[in-house]
Formats: structure tokens, sequence, C-alpha cells
């Protein structure tokens, strides 16, 4: 019934469906800077030559791209044939493209138009300290078990990352540090970490002066850039496809790291480092906080953040006010509500987002809404529990004495008398709901999370504050109209 009632929700926030053949393609994208700028070089290369295209910003890590794609969330996204051979099908070894889309085939998928680059994974020291203690290579890292790793969580969960890496080399270190990509290279520059995992094209690789261990044991397969989409894509966008086959090899490992700098470092948007790749020319660096704030973006997030906030809410409150009344008029089964309730509050909420996904067979707005109405949920049934129970028992006596119906006691006398307290809990559930919906983005619900995710991506502190900034503005604009409603309804009562 509560799935039924949010998918309700979900039906009346989206926009009616189009036939099947106005459909524009759907480019997916990871949560880290190379993935976001092809991800717009894709979208924007089948945009000129006239197909619809849409680009999804930062839905996540390979898991959850994965699922997008099979459960036709999205119909392609840029991948590495590393990651595809391990990570995703546990293939051994090396294996080439035609083994790789073998495999692919039966689950309705297929690796194609290889750009030209690859990005291998890589471990990396700070080159003072490498050149101090000796260190070339992966290998020499095993003598020194005191170095401090700091690898992104991705990798140290990933069959090809630090569990295989660690057996393979035999590596004493035991509890490395997970850190956000985005975060690593200043973590490192800080000497807060000895040793952090990378991206062979990273952009900050040259310029904060890191060393790049060798592979001596070749563990790492190739990471060949390449696109990873639904098996009848081409056939339902072929002018997509073929922009897609004009920059097939044009893009090496120079180019990228390059593309990469002009957006991590440089600070310009991800869309005007496509631009620039596309049209051949650079454009004027960097972006203020004005213009970050109130980029072209701005009305799409505002809309999907209070679609997420209110959505949510509305289904709370459905759901939650009943939960409520029957919680204060059956004594037995308060404590049972309140505490199963309550249990979802413990809960991470990217971790609950990770349960939902599977479970729900879908990303973007079902499973974030669903994890918002769960998190709205206990403020709500709590107050409106104590709302009713704070009716003077001589109220509801005397309310009875005159003839009255429980249920015309309930809505003429306990609501009113309890609707200040069942306010303020709405009005809580509204303000963490608005705070909360951020990390909807992580799953590619959009929002104004999308920036922070961006901001995370690449540590840059404007794009942080570009989401950041409008987030509390919206919660604030939320408690002061909440404010207003309850004081009206406390001089009602």
């Amino acid at each position: 019934m509560v799935l039924r009632a949010l998918l309700a929700v979900v039906t009346l926030l989206a926009p009616a469906s189009a036939p099947a053949a106005d459909e524009p393609l759907r480019i997916g994208s990871k949560r880290f800077t190379e993935s976001y700028v092809l991800g717009e070089l894709l979208t924007q290369a089948a945009q000129r030559d006239g197909a619809k295209a849409e680009h999804r910003l930062g839905m996540g890590n390979t898991a959850i791209l994965f699922e997008a794609l099979r459960s036709g969330a999205i119909d392609a996204y840029p991948e590495y044939s590393g990651t595809i051979a391990s990570e995703i099908l546990k293939l051994d070894g090396s294996p080439d493209l035609t083994r790789i889309n073998a495999r692919l085939a039966q689950m309705g998928l297929e690796a194609s138009v290889p750009l030209g680059f690859s990005n291998s994974y890589a471990l990396g020291m700070r080159e003072e300290a490498a050149k101090s203690k000796g260190i070339t290579k992966i290998s020499d890292l095993a003598p020194h078990p005191k170095l401090a790793l700091g690898l992104s969580h991705e990798f140290l969960g990933r069959r090809d990352g630090w569990p295989g890496l660690k057996t393979a080399y035999g590596l004493p270190h035991e509890s490395p540090r997970g850190l956000d990509h985005g975060l690593a290279y200043e973590a490192l520059a800080a000497s807060q970490v000895d040793v952090i995992d990378l991206y062979t094209t990273d952009a900050k690789i040259a310029r904060q002066g890191v060393r790049v261990l060798l592979d001596d044991r070749k563990y790492f397969p190739r990471y060949d850039a390449l696109i990873l989409h639904r098996v009848d894509a081409p056939t339902r966008h072929p002018v997509a496809f073929a922009a897609f086959a004009k920059l097939a090899s044009r893009i090496d490992e120079p180019t990228m790291r390059a593309l990469n700098a002009r957006a991590e470092l440089d600070r310009v948007a991800f869309a005007a480092v496509a631009t620039e790749f596309l049209d051949a020319r650079r454009s004027a660096s960097g972006r203020g906080l004005r213009e970050a704030l109130f980029a072209p973006d701005f009305g799409r997030l505002a809309l999907e953040h209070i679609g997420l906030v209110f959505g949510s809410l509305i289904a709370a409150v459905i759901v939650g006010i009943p939960l409520g009344i029957l919680a204060a008029r059956v004594r037995w089964i308060a404590q049972p509500v309140l505490a199963l309730i309550g249990l979802a509050q413990t809960i991470p909420s990217l971790a609950l987002l990770a349960i939902l996904i599977p479970l729900t067979g879908t990303i973007g707005a079902v499973p974030a809404l669903i994890a918002l109405f769960l998190y709205a949920l206990l403020p709500i049934v709590r107050n409106t529990h104590a709302g009713l129970l704070g009716v003077s028992r001589g109220m509801r006596d005397a309310a009875r004495a005159l003839g009255l119906e429980p249920a015309t006691v309930l809505t003429r006398i306990e609501l009113p008398l309890a609707a200040p307290t069942i306010l303020a809990g709405v009005k809580t559930a509204a303000v963490i709901n608005v705070g909360t919906a951020t990390i909807a983005a992580f799953v590619g619900a959009g929002g104004f999370g999308e920036r922070i995710a961006q901001g995370l991506a690449l540590n840059d502190h404007t794009a942080l504050l570009a989401g950041a900034i409008p987030a509390a503005a919206l919660a604030l604009i939320v408690h002061v109209v909440f404010e207003a409603l309850e004081r009206m309804l406390v001089r009602r009562s």
C-alpha cells in the first residue's frame, strides 16, 4: 500500500510519457571527473547530429550504473573494459572485446566504440616521499608496512581493487583509510596519507608531483574507455550511435588528462569542456559563486528537489497520521510501531538507497522517494501520537457525554486540539527531508545534491556551495512557511 502511494506520487511528479520513438537517449555517468566529461561529450555529440539525448550526471558507482542500464533506466554510459571484465562479469585475465560481448549479450548489453585511451588503476605517492624511501613500483611497498594508505571506497571493495592487489603483492598493510577520490590528492599533499589509488588519466598527477608506482606484476588489466549500452540502443537511436562512431579512437591519454584538468583544476563546467573538445577551442576558465549558483540548471534542480521533498512528505502524512492515531488508540501497539519506524532512522541514507535499488528494480526518483518517505515518518507518527495523548481526558469525556460518536470526537475535538503538535512533526519532517534529499543525487534522482556530488568529485568548493546554499535556503523557506501555519492553528485552537 505504501509503495503504491509513493508510485502514484512519482507518476504525478513525472511528465507524461512520450512515445517510444520520441524518447531521448539516456546517457549516465559515474561520480568522478572523467565520467562526467565523457558523458557530456557523448550527449553533445549526439545532439549536434540531431539526435535527442540527455545526460544523467553522477548517478553513482559501477554497481548503480550497471543496474540502471540493465533495468532500462538509462541506455548507455562510458565504461572501461577492465571494469566490465573483472568487476561486472567476474572474468579472469584480460579478455578481448569479443569475449566480453559474448557474455554481455546474455544480459541484453553490448560494449562498443573504443574511445582511444586506457585509464588504468595505479597507486601513487608524493614524489619526495617515494624518492626518500626508494619506492618506484608497487612491490616496493611491502617492506614499509607503516605507510598510511588512503584508498577510494570503490577500490577497497572491487574485485580488481585492493583485496586482489594485497594478495598479488603480499602487502602487509591492514587497514587502508577510505577516501572519496576527489579528496585523495589533497589528503596526500597534506601528508595525511602516504599512498593513494589513482587513475592514470588523473589531471592532478603532474600538477601535484605524484609518482605513479609501476605495476611490476601486471596485476591491473587494461581499462580501455568505451561505451556500454543496451544491445538494442543503436537500433533505437541510430543517429546518436553514428555520432559516437565519429569519436572512436579520437581521445588519447594526454587529451583525456587535459580535459580532466580543464574541469578539475581550471574549474570549467563539464558541458563547456565537452564543447571545447568538439569545437577544438578553449573557453574562459573558472566560475564565480554567483555564476555557479544561478547556472542554467538551477530551475530544473529546484523543481526536482522540491518534488522529492514534498512528494515524500505527502506520502508520509497520508501514512503517518493514521499510524499515529492507531498508536494513540491501541496502546499496546504504540511502542512496536514507534520502534519499527525509529529503526528506519538508524539506517544510513546511502545504505538505504543501495538496499532499495534492487528491491524496486530501478534508480532515480522511486528509491529516493521511498527513502525520504521512511525518514519523514518518525516525527509525523510520534507527534501525532503525542498530540492525541496530550488531549485531556476530561475533554473526551465531556464530548462523549454529549452523545458524540468516537469518530466525531476524533475529527471535531481531538485532531483539532492536537493539530499544532502534529503540524510541528510535519514541519520537522519537511526540514529534515530538504537536507536528506541532497543524497538522492547519488542515485540519479537530481536536486541540488547533484551539484554537491560534482563538487565532491572535483573537490570544487564553488560547486559544493552552489548546491548547499539553495538547499539551506529552501530549508529556511519551508521552516518559515510551517511556522506561519503553526501560529494560525494555535490562534484557531
